[in-house]
């Protein structure tokens, strides 16, 4: 693993792409292995932290057809407005049953399948609404990933994000700098990363970011930014 790039001087180029190397089977691994965790905390995530108050607030803004892009366990089909049209992709099988049973359990009809974010298998322009909640500390790629977003949303659609990230308060972010290879190697997780100027290198253009939780979490509206 490109240790030595974690240890530089923070930037997000480097904290992107830091477990490029890593093969999409080991990563797979890490993120089964880590799926009974994930879920075991969810309520300290959702709840204390107030996670799910963000999914609701920002996905409420979802209409026609959805795509949720690394839906996991199915967390965010709970908080999306009825009347939509939703498609959920997840590369983890393990959270994929997970996720069809929480839909069943929800009874909700939801087109999930199993598909890797950095290669999206939909045409161009297929969605009026892209959505994903913390999902781009965990994409081998994530700029390919949010790339794939803007291409498979309409010109005039939105895509919704809630991220986590490095926070601003500059004991907080040196913790989280100085841990950061474990969080990858234990959970899959890069979480000092920027997640807004991952964003704005894939090309997508950010209406508005607003940060929580000592700056760690991201509820961001994009569009993308396309060329009439």
């Amino acid at each position: 693993m490109a240790q030595a790039h974690l240890n530089e001087k923070h930037s997000h180029n480097k904290v992107a792409r830091v477990h490029r190397d890593i093969s999409r089977e080991e990563w797979l691994r890490i993120h089964d292995r880590s799926a009974a965790d994930y879920r075991s905390g969810e309520w300290f995530r959702e709840s204390l932290l107030g996670v799910r108050k963000y999914r609701e607030r920002i996905f409420s803004g979802a209409t026609g057809k959805v795509l949720d892009v690394a839906c996991g366990y199915g967390l965010n089909f709970g908080v999306l407005p009825p009347n939509i049209q939703l498609t959920a992709i997840e590369f983890s099988p393990l959270m994929l049953d997970m996720a069809k049973r929480h839909a069943d359990q929800l009874g909700l009809k939801v087109d999930i399948r199993e598909g890797d974010a950095e290669d999206l298998g939909f045409a161009d322009n297929s969605f009026d609404t892209v959505i994903s909640a913390l999902s781009t500390c965990s994409f081998t790629d994530p700029i390919a990933a949010l790339k794939e977003m803007r291409r498979v949303c309409k010109p005039d659609g939105n895509i919704l994000l809630v991220e986590h990230g490095r926070s601003q308060n500059g004991l907080l972010g040196w913790y989280q700098d100085r841990n950061a290879v474990q969080m990858v190697e234990q959970g899959g997780c890069r979480w000092n990363q920027e997640p807004h100027e991952l964003v704005r290198e894939a090309g997508l253009e950010i209406l508005s970011d607003e940060r929580s939780l000592w700056g760690i979490f991201h509820s961001i509206r994009a569009v993308p930014n396309k060329v009439h």
